[in-house]
């Protein structure tokens, strides 16, 4: 398989000035798309993630025309409980890219149990969606990419992509089956055949009373088996772009242990839980170690320069692996 390795601007919400925008604690010099374009050019990056606000004010014919001098490929990324799905369909077309992605809820920590009665209102809400965009998106020669974002399980997924068609495939972050109780390599198996973009995500895990916690670092510094999965998803797909991500400032802390947290899942059998619980043994952190990120120390002068290294050191970890 041939993989196409560049960024995603998710793990650098400080830096770019997406982290808090608006309040005081925003950065005060965010470097924007300039920054970001920087930045994928700095590591060697041939593809880069475009999120959705950057692109309402842009000059797309431009921007398309920089990128294709890079010979960069290029998606755009959006969600699709908040993103305009037809815009983001004319951007596409505008940046020549058949792939938009979009984050399916705002449920983390595969927490459905805290959302209530929310989380089934949230999958009908994704199921009314699909079924307007994907024939628009099929229309235009554009695939709508579903991500598992901390919410829906591997089969989950792969049931949407069968009840509305080509057009809906996924895509895959490599470090969020934990959130919904599954093993990186269980999760890939299953999804395999419908992956079309990765997101080249990590985590160190720290178990806790109450289940595990996912806390950010390089990718390629955690627990999640990159190579192997790599291997899975090749059978399916001769050519693959991925972005390098990094989580999120803020932990996630995935409350399996719980009886609650189980309410709105089906039955899991014990193997796949146990799977699970194993693989974020690799590399884990020790109970009592500081899992806090500057954000969550208040230490917001560190944070630029902590995003860009965890950004730069991922780069070497993934072209040390031979994937970047």
């Amino acid at each position: 398989m041939k993989l196409t390795t560049g960024l995603n601007p998710y793990g650098l919400t400080y830096y770019l000035g997406l982290q808090a925008a608006g309040t005081p604690r925003a950065n005060p010099k965010p470097a924007g798309l300039e920054g970001f374009l920087a930045l994928t050019e700095e590591l060697g990056g041939k593809a880069v993630e475009l999120w959705e606000g950057w692109l309402k004010d842009a000059d797309l014919p431009a921007l398309r025309a920089r990128l294709d001098q890079k010979g960069w490929k290029r998606i755009i990324s959006s969600g699709l409980q908040h993103g305009d799905v037809e815009f983001l369909i004319k951007a596409a077309k505008a940046l020549d890219t058949k792939l938009i992605r979009l984050a399916l809820t705002p449920i983390l920590c595969g927490d459905r149990a805290a959302a209530g009665q929310r989380w089934h209102e949230l999958v009908h809400s994704v199921n009314d969606k699909l079924e307007r965009f994907a024939p628009m998106a099929e229309a235009a020669g554009v695939t709508l990419l579903i991500e598992n974002h901390q919410d829906f399980t591997s089969r989950e997924l792969v049931g949407l992509c069968e009840e509305y068609g080509p057009a809906v495939r996924i895509v895959f972050d490599m470090a969020n089956t934990f959130p919904v109780a599954e093993s990186p390599i269980d999760f890939t198996r299953v999804i395999a055949p419908y992956v079309r973009y990765c997101h080249i995500k990590d985590y160190r895990v720290q178990f806790t009373e109450e289940g595990l916690r996912l806390v950010r670092c390089a990718s390629g510094d955690g627990c999640v088996p990159y190579t192997e999965m790599f291997e899975i998803i090749g059978k399916h797909n001769e050519e693959l772009v991925a972005c390098i991500e990094v989580g999120a400032l803020e932990a996630r802390h995935v409350k399996l242990l719980t009886p609650e947290w189980w309410h709105g899942y089906a039955p899991k059998p014990a193997e796949e839980l146990a799977a699970c619980l194993k693989a974020a043994r690799k590399n884990r952190l020790a109970d009592d170690a500081d899992w806090q990120t500057p954000w969550e120390k208040g230490a917001d002068h560190d944070l630029a320069q902590y995003e860009l290294e965890q950004y730069r050191q991922s780069a070497r970890n993934l072209k040390a692996l031979g994937l970047m």
